[in-house]
């Protein structure tokens, strides 16, 4: 079925998935069937442990569930995941998949998203989206470029972790690619790390990312611990808190400018959350230690935010605040208004920032050849609409 042919087709009533659901979801559905009460707990255990640590994709495959049982959850429910719709390989072994989620209702005409995943010797990082385009018009970044359409679900959060372990191998019994660019061995997860710093502000959409942080970080399931999963804010003030309160990940501020008046164009949302209460969110921010530091995500704008002026602003406002600098190489787009800072330039920023005694990695730029680098996220959908529309007229 052509684009054009799902934009004007009516949406088909689908049985609901388990797989994306929590653990009071799934118990719900299952008094749906009217199993006593007695029943349900075991129930959703066995279901939790083939959806998200075995990661099946069939309810045949749930061996320890009766015959019986199986067929009745076959023909009320289904184990459907987001649907690949092109997955793009880089030269250096980043992945980034277009995925296609279910429409949420009769106006949804199936949205799309993009979730990258970054492969290295020793551990893998999946970046995964939390909206479906972005409300926060940064300038640096393509996604900002896209309008809004909604809110991710919880299931459809979860749903990109559970496509990315399945295309890779990562679940028991299951094969890796063998292009030799995921990484293997005793002990080592193909994905190991999580960072919501997709397409989409994740403070925005805080309720459904909380619960999907629960779900991957259960350990009878997904068991990805939360030191592991980075949550990314332009600067949600209000929210921060919360975050750290009530779910407790890792967390990173996407800074980018050391002045308001800078800021406010990068970031227009400075405007609402200047910087002094940014990070004065930071340093409330519960959880925050030595051990357990804040990062600061910078991209290095040629001629705009680089100078060692910039630097030294830098470090006076984060003093005293356990936290990383990630400086960050801009990525181009196409039409994008910036160019990236000489290397000589990163450096020296780099250097001033490290000798003030704080961490400052720079980033190497990954996927940049398929878009799939840091600010690159932006869904197809409407270019592929628009191809689809073309090909029918």
């Amino acid at each position: 079925m052509s684009l054009s042919d799902l934009s004007a087709a009516p949406t088909m009533t689908l049985k609901p998935s388990l797989s994306g659901m929590t653990r009071a979801e799934i118990g719900n559905a299952l008094r749906g069937l009217g199993l006593p009460e007695r029943e349900i707990r075991m129930r959703v255990s066995q279901i939790w442990h083939w959806v998200y640590f075995r990661g099946a994709r069939d309810f045949g495959e749930m061996l320890n569930v009766s015959k019986a049982m199986r067929a009745q959850l076959a023909d009320a429910f289904a184990l459907r995941l987001p649907e690949i719709v092109e997955e793009q390989v880089s030269v250096d072994g980043t992945r980034k998949w277009l995925l296609r989620l279910r429409p949420v209702d009769a106006f949804d005409k199936g949205a799309e998203v993009e979730c990258v995943y970054i492969p290295e010797t020793d551990r893998g990082t999946l970046c995964v989206s939390s909206q479906v385009g972005c409300t926060l018009n940064c300038s640096f970044c393509h996604t900002g470029t896209q309008r809004l359409v909604r809110n991710l679900t919880t299931a459809e959060i979860v749903g990109q972790l559970l496509v990315a372990r399945q295309r890779l191998g990562d679940f028991p019994d299951r094969e890796r690619p063998t292009d030799g660019l995921v990484p293997s061995g005793e002990g080592v997860r193909a994905v190991s790390n999580i960072v919501f710093m997709g397409m989409g502000e994740p403070l925005y959409n805080l309720d459904n990312v909380m619960a999907a942080i629960e779900i991957m970080a259960d350990g009878d399931g997904l068991a990805l611990s939360k030191r592991r999963i980075t949550v990314s804010t332009s600067g949600v003030v209000p929210q921060i808190e919360r975050l750290g309160a009530e779910c407790g990940p890792a967390l990173a501020i996407s800074l980018h400018a050391v002045r308001d008046d800078l800021r406010n164009d990068l970031v227009p949302l400075n405007k609402k959350y200047p910087i002094k209460e940014l990070l004065q969110a930071c340093r409330d921010y519960p959880g925050a230690s030595n051990a357990r530091r804040i990062t600061f995500e910078y991209v290095m704008l040629k001629g705009v935010n680089d100078s060692p002026a910039d630097a030294r602003e830098l470090v006076r406002l984060l003093k005293g605040l356990p936290a990383k600098i990630n400086l960050i190489p801009f990525n181009p787009w196409p039409g994008a208004p910036y160019e990236c800072s000489d290397w000589e330039t990163i450096e020296r920023f780099s250097d001033i920032v490290f000798n003030a005694g704080y961490a400052s990695p720079v980033r190497t730029p990954r996927g940049r050849d398929i878009l799939a680098a840091c600010g690159q996220l932006k869904s197809e959908t409407e270019k592929l609409r628009a191809s689809a529309r073309m090909a029918t007229g």
